[in-house]
């Protein structure tokens, strides 16, 4: 099926400063999607979206050139990434090339490997609206989730008679590894509307995502214990 694998790496990152162009594993963080990317598809069906000449010098070492320039109304901290894909969308539309289905790939989730992403593309059909990857959540709104009612008490966030978390049913947590999304879907509707969801299940140190500082020392521990990225994505 005709996929555009889309890599989103604006500037600006507030929580890692530069957190795209940030080595881990001896590359930038935003090489190690492009690499991955690139176990299944070539360079033409491979979107870099940034507006950050430094994530540009970065892929460009790797002998990938960016197909355009993300405009700086897409490169705010209010941009939704929904806007971001169909603006790549439309790019390649102007070339007459579309894609039926699109592959987000988040430089924020280094670890994800190929047999992540495999089951990913495997788990999607033209059917549904998308495919997630997730893992396990631990807070579980049967047995330790509270929200607050009108009176200010904790109220549980899901009604159970459960004795212990693993009576209750499981809970998901998106890990954002992994999009693989309809794109006839999402020209259509927001993510949050879609209601045809598939899910690939993903263990807790693949699926380790980088937000803030303290993410990024556990990352950077992660790997040298481990050696994830030198196994899995290089």
């Amino acid at each position: 099926m005709n996929t555009l694998f889309l890599i989103p790496a604006r500037a600006g990152s507030k929580g890692i400063v530069k957190k795209n162009v940030r080595e881990i594993g001896g590359k930038p963080l935003v090489v190690h999607s492009l690499l991955l990317a690139r176990k299944f598809a070539t360079d033409d069906n491979i979107c870099i979206s940034t507006d950050d000449p430094d994530v540009i010098e970065a892929v460009e070492a790797e002998g990938y050139t960016v197909p355009f320039v993300r405009p700086d109304t897409l490169s705010t901290d209010s941009a939704s990434m929904r806007d971001v894909m169909l603006h790549a969308l439309e790019h390649y539309a102007k070339k007459f090339i579309s894609f039926e289905r699109l592959v987000l790939l988040q430089p924020t989730s280094p670890f994800r490997t190929r047999k992540n992403l495999l089951d990913a593309l495997s788990a999607y059909n033209p059917d549904i609206d998308m495919v997630v990857t997730v893992t396990e959540s631990k807070a579980n709104p049967y047995f330790v989730l509270y929200e607050e009612d009108n009176y200010g008490h904790l109220v549980k966030s899901k009604k159970g008679t459960f004795v212990s978390r693993q009576e209750c049913p499981k809970v998901w947590q998106l890990n954002g590894a992994i999009y693989v999304i309809n794109t006839s879907s999402l020209v259509k509707s927001n993510l949050a509307e879609f209601r045809k969801i598939k899910k690939v299940e993903m263990d807790e140190l693949h699926s380790i995502d980088l937000d803030n500082e303290l993410d990024w020392k556990w990352a950077v521990f992660v790997n040298e214990e481990y050696k994830l990225l030198a196994s899995s994505n290089l």
